[in-house]
């Protein structure tokens, strides 16, 4: 696909996490969408969908994504999967067999990170065929991988399901039989049955009611450390992020505007998106109210980005510059970066914790 670059922007440089090898590195990501329109479906326009995007995770870490629907949130995870084919960047990810170019897989590559990388989907009724068992799905990822067949491959089918809380008699039944936290279960057991490295949650629990949550949530970090996995947490729920990640990444209108340690970037956001986001978290201790923040506007159009900041229509803190410049991911403190030309001087409200550890 032809496509226009900017050449005058240089590709940010991905946070890095001193004295270790990340798992995964992410330079400078984009996935545009082309716009066709007419007769011959000329192309006149690109939806930018994720636009130079870049972090690292570590091994054993859950980094959260988080933003509004619409941000780039899911697009990223499967560009990081190669579920889509990224427009332009680098992605990295480094095993014990060798680090992998996932811009550039083939053959014996492709099958290698296809073992290493899985997800879980955000629909558990949509991503489970309604026509195969339970061992017949959970068993094709190891088919497809030449992990295991016959009566290993059930063994192994049966050992992952009991490690998500269902039952080896569960096996021969269909997806139809089962509720929405068992089928997210069995979506679960999908992914972890070939072992894998890092795992792309994409919404795992948006579909579920508040108690089958907060179980899914309870299983996937008990299988973290069992499994040895890394996650890649997306979800637009901030409540959720928190529960279960060690750092954050705020995207918006397809950029990261701001990622940082978790406990850092809750109590003292440094971008004004971020704060109206944690204004959205409900409070639940006693005598604490949170203020909301109502921000005018809309997401920008991703086929039509503003100049300068892509908030800048929405924050109340927006200069001349803002519409000039357009904000490079900085560092504001360790391990902590914001995309805003206010970062140091904003004086912005997180959310804290009381002494029983609730906001």
């Amino acid at each position: 696909m032809t496509q226009e670059r900017d050449e005058t922007t240089a590709t940010p440089i991905a946070p890095e996490t001193e004295g270790r090898t990340p798992l995964l590195e992410v330079r400078g990501l984009k996935k545009y969408f082309p716009v066709q329109q007419g007769f011959l479906r000329r192309t006149v326009g690109y939806v930018k969908a994720v636009d130079g995007v870049s972090f690292t995770v570590d091994p054993g870490e859950t980094l959260g994504i988080v933003g509004e629907s619409g941000c780039g949130k899911t697009t990223l995870g499967r560009c990081l999967l190669r579920l889509y084919k990224p427009t332009d960047g680098a992605i990295q990810l480094n095993l014990d067999e060798g680090s992998l170019d996932i811009m550039d897989l083939r053959g014996d590559e492709m099958k290698l990170f296809r073992r290493r990388a899985q997800i879980i989907f955000q629909d558990p009724f949509s991503s489970l065929n309604p026509r195969l068992s339970i061992l017949d799905t959970v068993g094709e990822p190891l088919l497809v991988n030449n992990v295991a067949r016959g009566r290993e491959l059930e063994e192994r089918v049966r050992e992952v399901i009991v490690q998500v809380g269902l039952r080896v008699e569960h096996l021969r039944r269909f997806p139809h039989s089962f509720s929405g936290g068992q089928r997210q279960r069995i979506g679960i057991a999908r992914a972890l049955v070939v072992n894998p490295k890092i795992v792309v949650a994409d919404e795992p629990v948006s579909a579920l009611d508040v108690s089958i949550q907060a179980q899914i949530l309870n299983l996937l970090e008990r299988l973290q450390q069992e499994f040895h996995l890394t996650y890649l947490f997306v979800s637009h729920d901030m409540s959720v992020v928190r529960y279960i990640c060690d750092r954050i990444a705020v995207m918006y209108a397809g950029k990261v505007v701001e990622l940082g340690p978790k406990a850092d970037l809750l109590a003292e956001p440094r971008h004004p998106y971020t704060e109206l986001l944690l204004a959205a978290v409900p409070r639940t201790a006693r005598g604490v109210r949170g203020q909301r923040t109502i921000t005018p506007g809309e997401p920008p159009d991703p086929s039509n980005l503003p100049s300068g900041c892509v908030f800048r229509n929405r924050c109340r803190f927006a200069q001349d510059i803002c519409a000039e410049q357009e904000p490079a991911l900085q560092k504001v403190d360790d391990n902590h970066f914001a995309s805003c030309h206010f970062a140091d001087s904003l004086e912005l409200e997180g959310i804290r914790a009381d002494a029983s550890g609730r906001s």
